[in-house]
């Protein structure tokens, strides 16, 4: 599947129209329901394939933020050969008590994976608790980079976003 060929996919697949309060906070006439294209195995393979060239050079570890990244960070850890952590949105008060499931982060070249991109507010929420746990950050990837301020408040705080396709990439697709 060609790059134009998937971005038409994802839209066919995930794009619905109405009302929708964004985690932002935001109102939107349309969504992508990630969830619509993350659940399809052949389309998010070929997602996690096209996302491969998208990671930076000496990446260490994927980090798929809950809940909407797990799918993503799981097929493309498959795809590139490159450990997944699962991220949490706060540690566990029991059992390991951790933050990062599934690896170690601390000293490692670590990137950010998510599936949409809106304000970015949980990637800095998440970037900082990371950072706490001695990851190294600088880059972002995700699937679909909304055009909402997301890139703008990453590249604020040191991070740099990866999109695979922008909302007008999509759009333009459909």
């Amino acid at each position: 599947m060609d790059r134009n060929e998937l971005a038409q996919a994802i839209y066919q697949t995930a794009h619905i129209t109405g009302e929708f309060r964004l985690r932002s906070g935001q109102m939107s006439h349309e969504y992508f329901d990630k969830y619509l294209f993350e659940g399809q195995p052949q389309l998010l393979k070929a997602i996690a394939e096209h996302m491969v060239p998208l990671i930076p050079e000496g990446t260490e570890v994927l980090a798929g933020l809950e809940m909407g990244g797990i799918p993503v960070v799981t097929m493309l850890s498959q795809v590139s050969g490159i450990p997944a952590v699962f991220v949490r949105k706060e540690a566990k008060r029991y059992g390991t008590c951790k933050l990062a499931e599934g690896g170690t982060i601390e000293g490692k070249k670590v990137l950010i994976v998510e599936d949409v991109v809106t304000s970015g507010g949980q990637i800095l929420l998440s970037a900082t608790d990371l950072r706490q746990h001695k990851a190294i950050l600088q880059d972002v990837v995700c699937v679909i980079d909304r055009e909402a301020g997301g890139k703008e408040k990453l590249v604020a705080d040191g991070l740099y976003l990866h999109a695979l396709f922008s909302m007008t990439d999509l759009k333009a697709a459909a």
